[in-house]
């Protein structure tokens, strides 16, 4: 007799009228639901690299504290107070503190320049900035414009462990009080700021384990993409902290310090970017094809069949087929992996799922808090970006051709709007109510979700046909020589308003050849060509790639290490196409 599934969700009625009244949880009463659950659990951790770790109940005072010498400070409910330093528990016990006293986070990105933040600030206007003592002499010299200035590490300034303030009846925020202002990565001129609330933020939390995607507090995550993004912010930090899990924050985002975090931590959960899965891989396989041949055939025909038995018995004999593989790679403590952030390769998710890692991707946007999909580990597809999640109402707006049209969605994760800007957020919204993702796709009838690429990006070839670059640079992401890749449209002929397909290829530097010589001119061209051949063979007649370029300089990229279309580097070199 099976057992009746039950949503991840149900426990909350436990402490409903005790510990919070609304639907859901704000993020303080979620955080304090599991202090109470489990106050002797670690929850944030960091190896520095000895291991140094707050249990639930250390950080639940902790962060009490700091909102006590906020509410001494002046600051009340309402108030906006900035953000930004690199990943640490002293980041996320400054986050939950402002949200403690009733004030609203913005998080900022470390990366961007003094004056990029400086604009951030002023557009939100924040009246406090917790910083990582890098950074705090420059802000220190304009302390003026600020209530206060907090170093997130001890040395400069005043330090975080060290605020406290007397008690007080702090007015805390509901469910529709705004939680959090995000900007996105890299933003100048006039940025735009997402408002979502703590009903937002928790509902979305929730709802993004109820796929079903459960996890426990028994789990491990690790924290290695930027904090201040909406994706790690979700998937890490609340959904971890939601179930009482540990929060391992990554220092380094270095292949040797992160395998090493992960065999230390023993972690269990790993969220990251296509980017970084891809040269994960191919870093495994790389060292198995290195055993010969025969080898290489007869483990390739195992994973095969460990990926048969996986996908259709719902069984994993992969874990122990292949441990020390994974063992090697740092992954055998591993119990989910998740992609998120951009496009990822079918052959990617499938290949990680045959070695026996529960491999899942999901979708989302800043606006929407982030999650609206997710692939569920007991019945996943390689080519869908997942099935929506519980009170997600999404449709295909005007489908076209294959069915594609733009995704939009409703759901109690949907931001509350731009900061300060009613026209733009009135411009992403339908006539009756739905928000536009600006992403085009598809839906099966189980309600999972195909992606194929951003609307603005989408290329009309002259024949009428559309193409959808992010599926073509899917087509080269297990290509080890190459280290990014961007599809665009380029005209062949002004007068005649003729347009190709071109590729833009960065290669892995310092490459090396088969007898271990550099890989470079002619020989670099000859293999990129090759590379461009195979891909074309495996596309419609349509949308063949009529020429890459080879570029001296990398793209540049987001955080979340996503190319900014348009910001090409100069072209070294170009290849005539097939």
């Amino acid at each position: 007799m099976s057992v009746p599934y039950t949503q991840p969700w149900t426990f909350l009625s436990e402490y409903k009228g005790s510990v919070f009244s609304g639907e859901w949880p704000t993020l303080p009463e979620m955080f304090q639901i599991s202090a109470l659950r489990y106050p002797e659990r670690a929850c944030f951790t960091v190896y520095e690299p000895d291991r140094v770790s707050l249990t639930y109940g250390e950080s639940l005072a902790a962060i009490q504290a700091v909102a006590r010498w906020l509410y001494s400070k002046g600051m009340r409910k309402g108030d906006k107070i900035a953000v930004s330093g690199k990943n640490s528990p002293e980041w996320a016990v400054a986050y939950m503190g402002i949200l403690f006293a009733g004030c609203i986070v913005i998080p900022i990105d470390y990366q961007l320049k003094n004056e990029e933040i400086d604009l951030l600030m002023k557009t939100a206007n924040a009246r406090m900035l917790f910083i990582d003592e890098e950074k705090h002499a420059h802000y220190e010299k304009s302390a003026g414009k600020l209530d206060a200035l907090i170093s997130l590490k001890k040395g400069v300034g005043t330090y975080i462990y060290e605020l406290d303030g007397p008690a007080a009846d702090i007015e805390q925020a509901t469910g529709e009080d705004i939680a959090a202002i995000l900007f996105t990565s890299g933003t100048t001129g006039n940025p735009k700021g997402v408002m979502l609330t703590h009903e937002n933020f928790s509902a979305d939390c929730y709802l993004a384990q109820g796929t079903p995607m459960p996890m426990y507090h028994t789990d491990v995550f690790y924290a290695i993409l930027p904090i201040h993004h909406s994706y790690c912010m979700q998937a890490v930090l609340f959904v971890g902290t939601s179930v009482g899990a540990e929060i391992v924050f990554g220092k380094r985002v270095v292949t040797q310090a992160i395998l090493s975090d992960l065999k230390q931590a023993k972690v269990t959960v790993l969220l990251g970017v296509p980017m970084l899965f891809n040269k994960v891989l191919n870093g495994i396989m790389k060292g198995l094809k290195k055993k010969g041949p025969v080898v290489f055939g007869i483990i390739s025909f195992l994973m095969a069949i460990s990926g048969g038995i996986k996908k259709t018995f719902k069984v994993n004999p992969g874990k122990k087929m292949f441990g020390f593989i994974l063992e090697k790679a740092s992954l055998n403590t591993m119990r989910v992996c998740i992609s998120g952030g951009g496009p990822l390769s079918p052959s990617v998710f499938k290949t990680y799922n045959q070695l026996g890692i529960d491999f899942v991707q999901g979708y989302g946007l800043t606006e929407t808090s982030p999650i609206i999909t997710i692939n569920p580990i007991e019945h996943y597809k390689e080519t869908s970006v997942g099935r929506t999640c519980p009170q997600v109402d999404m449709k295909i707006d005007n489908p076209g051709e294959r069915g594609i049209g733009e995704v939009v969605v409703k759901g109690p994760m949907i931001m509350k709007g731009y900061y300060n800007m009613p026209e733009e957020t009135a411009k992403m919204f339908t006539p009756d109510g739905y928000l536009k993702t600006g992403d085009l796709g598809y839906m099966d009838d189980e309600n999972y979700l195909y992606l194929t690429g951003r609307a603005k990006n989408m290329i009309v070839t002259d024949s009428g046909k559309n193409v959808y670059p992010e599926e073509l640079e899917n087509e080269f992401q297990l290509y080890e020589e190459i280290d990014q890749i961007l599809v665009r449209e380029y005209v062949i002929d002004k007068e005649q308003e003729r347009r190709g397909i071109e590729v833009l290829i960065y290669p892995v530097p310092d490459l090396k050849d088969a007898q271990g010589g550099d890989l470079a001119g002619d020989a670099l061209k000859k293999r990129i060509d090759q590379i461009l051949d195979e891909v074309n063979a495996r596309l419609h007649t349509y949308q063949r790639i009529n020429r890459a370029i080879i570029l001296d300089e990398p793209m540049q990229m987001t955080t979340t290490k996503k190319i900014k279309r348009g910001t090409a580097a100069a072209a070294a070199a170009v290849i005539a196409g097939a």
